[in-house]
């Protein structure tokens, strides 16, 4: 099936691009990446962009208004690379003069020369994955790079004119306690970012991490005693830092886990928590168009083998959602965001109303104390942001 069988015209469209090499694989890391030769990321990044030439034919005429490159480790591409890729983004499809286009780096991966090139061919936001300020933190999550050379590239991205810095930070790590996290928190907040990300360590099965911390992650989800990982009242004491030294900064909480200075919410991120329609190329890519949910083969030796000059695609799965899967979508998604969901749009997207498909959910949850009602709808309130995952299993409905 052709992508132009499964949608229509759509009014805008963001791009997903994934990169799935690295320097080294974290302990924590479950995510589509690996190391690989030079020979193996050339021969990648041929039938990527022969996969870019396929797709952008179908989407030639849609504007595109933001671009990520995630990995993965994009920032291990040469210069000649990435300009190789972002020519061949932009000749394919039509990107607006104001597109968001991100690169995601790691610390020590990056130099003045792959810099000028991303500014020359129009990148204008970095993502920087420091995690921690902590060496022993670092080392212990298996990062390739010191807090020193993570300073080092920040600088060299600020000298070299990039506005929009988003940097990256992890609590909950083992052995993390709420006075070193805040001071890793204070040294990124010193810097000024635009945009701060921090996430809470997930233990994945199929990592080193969980080899080594399985048994206390799920001991601690018992609420029994465990020596290894902080504690629920730890990690409670880092979130709250987190919330209220950002906000003594000037930093305004957009979504659970993102903060950002007034203009620099992630326009990419905050597209996703939308529904707005995004495509992904690349190893393992997801996209949903029109309600069309596709992925890419995320097996490495069928990618490669997959013949997209004659618009043959890699999908291994195509779903429509059905109208009370978006639903459901639209409430999960658009409750991670602290503006919340908004009535009018559910009444102009499923032509009902949103207390007619969900009354008695709101009423209850207005009572518990998990959520506000707003101008437009509703929102979390701090309560219901802790237990946010309880919360939204409450949005699911019965087909």
């Amino acid at each position: 099936m052709k992508i132009s069988e499964m949608i229509m015209k759509i009014k805008e469209l963001e791009l997903y691009i994934h990169i799935p090499f690295c320097v080294k694989k974290c302990q924590y890391c479950d995510f589509l990446s690996a190391p690989a030769p030079e020979s193996v990321i050339e021969a990648y990044l041929d039938q990527l962009l022969q996969e870019i030439r396929a797709v952008s034919r179908q989407y030639a005429k849609d504007p595109v208004i933001t671009i990520f490159i995630g990995g993965g480790t994009p920032s291990i591409l040469t210069p000649s690379q990435m300009q190789r890729l972002l020519e061949q983004l932009y000749a394919g499809f039509f990107i607006v003069p104001d597109a968001e286009i991100t690169v995601e780096c790691n610390p020590g991966t990056l130099d003045a020369v792959k810099l000028r090139t991303y500014r020359d061919f129009g990148v204008n936001r970095l993502s920087v994955g420091l995690q921690s300020a902590q060496e022993e933190e670092l080392r212990l999550l298996g990062r390739v790079h010191t807090y020193q050379e993570f300073r080092d590239n920040y600088e060299l991205a600020r000298s070299i004119g990039f506005a929009n810095i988003n940097v990256d930070l992890m609590t909950a790590l083992p052995g993390q306690r709420a006075d070193t996290y805040a001071h890793s928190l204070e040294k990124v907040i010193d810097l000024r970012p635009e945009h701060i990300s921090a996430y809470s360590l997930i233990i994945e099965e199929g990592t080193p991490f969980f080899e080594r911390f399985g048994e206390s992650d799920r001991l601690r989800e018992k609420g029994k005693d465990q020596h290894q990982l902080p504690d629920e009242k730890e990690e409670r004491k880092m979130y709250q830092l987190t919330k209220e030294l950002l906000q003594q900064a000037g930093y305004q909480r957009y979504e659970i886990s993102n903060y950002a200075l007034d203009g620099f919410v992630c326009r990419h991120n905050a597209g996703y928590w939308r529904r707005n329609n995004y495509l992904g190329m690349g190893l393992g890519a997801a996209s949903m168009v029109n309600n069309f949910r596709f992925s890419n083969t995320s097996d490495f030796g069928n990618y490669l083998n997959t013949d997209f000059a004659n618009e043959v695609y890699a999908y291994t799965d195509r779903y429509e959602l059905q109208i009370y899967e978006q639903m459901e979508e639209f409430m999960f998604l658009g409750l991670r965001m602290t503006q919340g969901v908004s009535a009018k749009d559910f009444q102009n997207q499923f032509h009902k109303e949103l207390e007619e498909v969900y009354g008695t959910v709101l009423d209850k949850q207005l009572k518990q104390g998990f959520i506000n009602k707003t101008k437009n709808g509703y929102c979390l309130t701090d309560f219901g942001i802790d237990i946010s995952n309880y919360v939204m299993a409450e949005y699911l409905l019965d087909p």
